[in-house]
């Protein structure tokens, strides 16, 4: 072993604190010891900052079979229907299960409250604090996850690579960022459950920490990645100068909100027949082309046909942050744009959360089950935490009950070594700035292949002296940036939230199928299959 380096064991790790790393957590701890490793303070996730709600079938005007359809319409020809069965099908247990553990969703009277929300068919919407759904359900999960003796939560801790050695994961190497000290991470299995990559782009309404740090290590560990042209933009953040990319809520369209163009016009009915609730690729493209089309500078969201008190009441997040930035959305229009804000695609994974690697599992944002197909139906993101973050604990209990022995060392000086563990972008600002103009909301072939040549030479080298977080987020960017642009590039067709400007419409006769990159192979192709319904 080396002495520079710590060595720590546990029977199952998981990356991330966020939904679908705690319920994955949770499961595991039945079974043996768990860690949950946690890049920032373990409160901190793209969870924590979702305001809308979680999509179930729960209501009594509502149904399992209406939630497939919805989700699959939304996702454009591209779910997995299997995914999205499991996932209608098992989620109103697990929101169920999450209300026994505490979770205090609003209600009215003594039922559930539900609210509609973009391509929907029924108000199956639930929501906590009227705008702060996720921070309740990350309080109720780390609740829970206290009563556990057996689960240890571990805050600061920067991943830098998966070990992997024979094609299996034996752990992980970390870095803690308060003392700067490396770490070796054993275990049986290791769920990545790293969240998303939304600072490939410079607006977006990801938290810091979603430096797509998941997607790099999985890929150059081996992994299999699909989907990873399907890149969600949310129509409506804040658009203020100097100003975060500050989500608003879809939920705020679900319960009559308009967009309005400078003119005060809503445009909305011209691009499509349901208007503010049209899917979000759908509201997002056309916030865009209006822009372009009318050369207005800024599109706005509209609430002060709503009652006041209903608004405050309803959106006490959205109302109070606003208001600190000089808004009061009872009243005043609020500049909004499309910003970055979900990844469909990631590591491949069966129901069980199974990679190709041994051992490795994921769930969450970093995984793809292709339950989101090519654009992710609002609200469904929480459910798929839970759901399937349950079942990549459930997958993991399956591996052989022996860990490694701290006397079975890893040789630590192959991955030290390697290259892509410690390539630097130049500048993050420059990649972003690539991204947003050539692989955005809208993009050619002649984008796309411009920003793969500007990404492609941007100089890589050894990090001299130590060990640096930023440096190394910036390398999993570069390298995630790669992907989403290769991907964009080998798709020539229009599907979801990947628009071809030069390709404009859907062609299921020749790109019904999932685009599959492996660092060791060149780009593959798996056709998707149909389920029956649930």
């Amino acid at each position: 072993m080396r002495a520079d380096v710590d060595y720590q064991q546990t029977d199952y790790l998981v990356i991330g604190s966020g939904v679908a790393g705690l319920r994955a957590a949770l499961e595991l701890v039945k079974a043996g010891s768990v860690v949950a490793l946690a890049k920032a303070d373990t409160g901190e996730s793209n969870t924590e900052y979702a305001q809308g709600g979680v999509a179930v079938a729960l209501s009594d005007d509502d149904e399992v079979e209406c939630h497939f359809v919805d989700t699959v319409s939304a996702g454009d020809g591209h779910c997995d229907e299997n995914a999205v069965k499991v996932l209608v099908s098992e989620g109103p247990a697990r929101i169920s299960e999450l209300i026994e553990w505490g979770a205090a969703f609003d209600q009215e009277g003594n039922k559930l409250a539900f609210t509609g929300e973009g391509a929907h068919s029924r108000r199956r919407v639930i929501h906590a604090h009227g705008d702060s759904t996720g921070r309740e359900i990350v309080r109720a999960l780390r609740q829970r996850a206290q009563m556990e003796s057996g689960l240890r939560l571990v805050p600061h801790t920067f991943i830098i690579d998966l070990l992997v050695e024979n094609d299996r994961c034996r752990g992980v190497l970390s870095l803690d960022r308060a003392s700067s000290r490396l770490c070796v991470w054993q275990a049986r299995a290791v769920i990545l459950a790293s969240g998303g990559l939304g600072h490939v782009y410079r607006d977006t309404t990801n938290p810091d920490i979603a430096t797509g740090d998941g997607f790099a290590m999985a890929y150059r560990a081996g992994a299999r990645l699909c989907d990873m042209e399907f890149v969600q933009f949310h129509p409506t953040a804040l658009a203020l100068p100097g100003v975060p990319r500050f989500l608003i809520t879809e939920a705020i369209r679900g319960e009559g909100g308009y967009l309005r163009n400078q003119r005060g016009e809503r445009f909305m009915e011209r691009y499509h027949e349901r208007a503010e609730l049209a899917p979000r690729d759908v509201v997002s493209r056309a916030i865009v082309q209006e822009i372009q089309s009318t050369s207005q500078s800024e599109i706005y969201l509209d609430l002060s046909h709503l009652r006041p008190d209903f608004v405050r009441r309803r959106f006490p997040r959205v109302y109070q942050t606003c208001l600190g930035y000089g808004l009061d959305i009872t009243r005043d229009r609020v500049p909004v744009h499309p910003a970055a804000h979900y990844m469909m695609g990631g590591i491949e994974t069966d129901l069980y959360g199974r990679t190709n690697i041994k051992n490795l599992f994921a769930a969450g944002e970093v995984a793809c089950t292709g339950v989101h197909g090519a654009n992710r139906l609002a609200s469904n993101s929480l459910l798929e935490g839970l759901v399937f973050g349950a079942r990549a604990g459930q997958g993991a209990l399956s591996v052989e009950s022996r860990a490694d022995s701290p006397a079975d060392p890893i040789d630590l000086n192959s991955f030290l070594a390697r290259p892509a563990a410690a390539e630097v972008a130049a500048e993050r600002l420059s990649l972003q700035k690539i991204m947003r103009n050539f692989a955005g909301v809208l993009r050619s072939g002649d984008g796309l292949r411009e920003a793969a040549k500007a990404l492609g030479s941007m100089p890589t080298s050894q990090l001299d002296g130590g060990w640096d977080s930023t440096a190394l987020e910036n390398a999993n960017l570069l390298t995630v940036a790669r992907l989403i642009t290769q991907a964009a590039e080998v798709r020539k067709e229009s599907r979801g939230s990947h628009y071809r400007m030069d390709y404009p419409s859907r062609d299921d006769e020749t790109w019904r199928k999932r685009i599959v990159l492996c660092r060791t192979a060149e780009p593959s192709f798996k056709p998707l299959l149909d389920a029956d319904r649930p």
